[in-house]
């Protein structure tokens, strides 16, 4: 049987973004997710790159001594960020694929070519006690690989469906969506915890919230950007009024 709750993580990155473009500390992302936390959601999501070109490490310092919400900590499979986990010890890592160039993170993790080199470097992560998650194209072949390295979670890459919707290209949104559905079914068969986000908004969450198997949703840039025109604490709740309709 498939669970039938359903988490809301806020990925909080975009609001360092927004503090980046000018310097100093305004707006503050901890305060942003302290503000979430008392909206509803269930963790934050945070992504320290590489570059650090919107979260930088005191941000996950005052994260992890602030928040009473889980943190999943996203980030790339370098020796860098696996010592900050470790020394940090979030509740989720999150292992995302990251290129200096691209804007957002594009495209799922290739964990089929890349299994011995992921085991060992999740295992020191899995064994300080942080739960490991894999973001993934809906491929069974990477859902397959992310189960034998020993992944706990995946979290399905869903940006080509929100896009496909977006632009009106229905016939690709519903492959695309038919594709998600048969992978979150087929990681819940083989024992992995199934999540999903990139690119969700009011207008597509619905039939993703609507799956039985997902556990949890992070959505980042869209609520930031909603919280500039109606706040962040309604865009919150508009998003998890939507997610709660689809599971009636």
């Amino acid at each position: 049987m498939a669970e039938t709750s359903l988490r809301l993580g806020l990925n909080i990155d975009h609001v360092a973004t927004l503090r980046n473009a000018r310097g100093g500390t305004n707006p503050d992302p901890v305060r942003a997710a302290k503000l979430a936390e008392e909206a509803g959601v269930d963790g934050i999501t945070a992504h320290l790159r590489e570059d650090r070109r919107h979260m930088v490490d005191a941000d996950i310092e005052n994260l992890m001594q602030t928040l009473t919400v889980p943190l999943n900590f996203e980030m790339a499979a370098t020796d860098e960020m696996q010592k900050i986990a470790l020394r940090h010890k979030p509740h989720a890592v999150c292992i995302v694929p990251e290129k200096r160039e691209e804007r957002t993170t594009e495209g799922g993790l290739e964990v089929a070519r890349e299994q011995n080199k992921l085991s060992d470097f999740i295992a020191p992560l899995r064994e300080a006690g942080s739960r490991i998650s894999l973001f993934v194209a809906a491929d069974m072949k990477q859902v397959e690989a992310a189960h034998r390295v020993g992944a706990d979670i995946i979290e399905l890459h869903v940006g080509a469906y929100c896009d496909a919707h977006a632009e009106g290209d229905f016939k690709l949104r519903d492959a695309e969506f038919e594709s998600l559905r048969d992978m979150s079914t087929y990681a819940h068969f083989l024992g992995l915890e199934v999540h999903a986000g990139h690119g969700l908004t009011y207008d597509c969450v619905k039939p993703i919230a609507a799956f039985p198997e997902v556990r949890e949703l992070n959505i980042g840039h869209f609520l930031i950007g909603e919280a500039v025109f109606r706040g962040l604490t309604p865009a919150v709740q508009e998003m998890r009024r939507l997610m709660d309709e689809a599971r009636q």
